[in-house]
């Protein structure tokens, strides 16, 4: 079960700072194009300090999907039981996609959420309800994800879910297990 709530006794390590204009330059954007696809997506930096992943899903060309991901890095999280987003949506399903390698394919671990429509929400994702996927389906003799190996973090929105969508995330934060 995903857990939609703060809770105080946990630490943080922010992720990513959207005030910062340069954090755009962090990301890049990958759809179904890269299979024939004609989605579309793109990340920006608000006035009010936020990224929005927005974009359209087309089914068109037996494509479905759009997205962004971090250009790799480390993030040494080998400390922390999981991520912590506060996104506001449109009511549609998303993922939150981990790489652990610099691979352009290769398996991802992801978790999903649904956003409610034009409301924040702050969403829970632990390291161990991740699951390793390649295009879309588990891989079940893939490793468990180890979150001191990351090396991307993104976003998907999948699903056949076609037509426009707009996820504004206002952070991403690892979180530590509750301390009692």
């Amino acid at each position: 079960m995903i857990n939609i709530t703060e809770d105080m006794r946990r630490q943080y390590k922010l992720l990513f700072d959207f005030s910062l204009p340069s954090e755009e330059k962090r990301w890049e954007t990958m759809t179904d194009e890269v299979m024939g696809g004609v989605s579309q997506s793109q990340m920006l930096i608000t006035s009010n300090k936020t990224a929005i992943f927005h974009g359209e899903v087309s089914l068109e060309n037996y494509g479905g999907f759009a997205s962004i991901r971090t250009r790799p890095q480390e993030y040494q999280l080998d400390d922390f039981a999981g991520i912590s987003l506060r996104v506001k949506g449109d009511g549609k399903k998303y993922r939150l996609r981990l790489r652990t390698d610099d691979e352009f394919e290769g398996v991802a671990y992801q978790a999903g959420f649904t956003t409610r429509s034009e409301k924040w929400i702050i969403v829970n994702l632990p390291f161990n309800e991740f699951i390793p996927v390649f295009r879309g389906r588990v891989v079940s003799e893939a490793p468990k994800l180890e979150a001191g190996h990351i090396r991307r973090i993104g976003f998907m929105i999948a699903d056949k879910q076609a037509g426009p969508f707009a996820l504004e995330i206002e952070w991403v934060k690892a979180y530590t297990e509750n301390d009692s």
